[in-house]
């Protein structure tokens, strides 16, 4: 089985008080801007999906309606999870590079140097 590490890390080599780093500031700024930007638009989603569950279930008419063609309400909700997945995985990709992965970095560089 393969490591995504080229050499393995001996933990008492290693000698890192993880606790210290969990409890360290820049962690629990960290996981705070985590669970800031994942909760709400998990939120958000579930809401949005939820909406789209209970118009299909109990708005028939609503969401049969016609549009154009054969294209109804319905269908146009439906592919808007889609557009609307797509759109939540830029907006976290967008918000990590900016907010999360520099703090990591930091982070994983305090680490490392306290095992050198």
């Amino acid at each position: 089985m393969g490591t995504t590490q080229d050499t393995p890390v001996d933990p008492v080599e290693g000698d890192t008080d993880w606790s210290a780093v969990q409890s360290s500031q820049e962690f629990v700024q960290l996981r705070r801007r985590l669970r800031g930007f994942v909760f709400p638009m998990a939120g958000l989603f579930l809401a949005w999906y939820l909406l789209y569950v209970l118009l299909a279930d109990y708005a028939h008419g609503f969401m049969s309606t016609k549009l154009f063609g054969n294209i109804t309400v319905g269908l146009v909700f439906g592919l808007l999870q889609f557009v609307s997945t797509f759109v939540i995985t830029w907006l976290y990709v967008r918000y990590a590079n900016r907010n999360l992965d520099p703090a990591a970095e930091r982070i994983r560089d305090q680490i490392e140097g306290d095992r050198a």
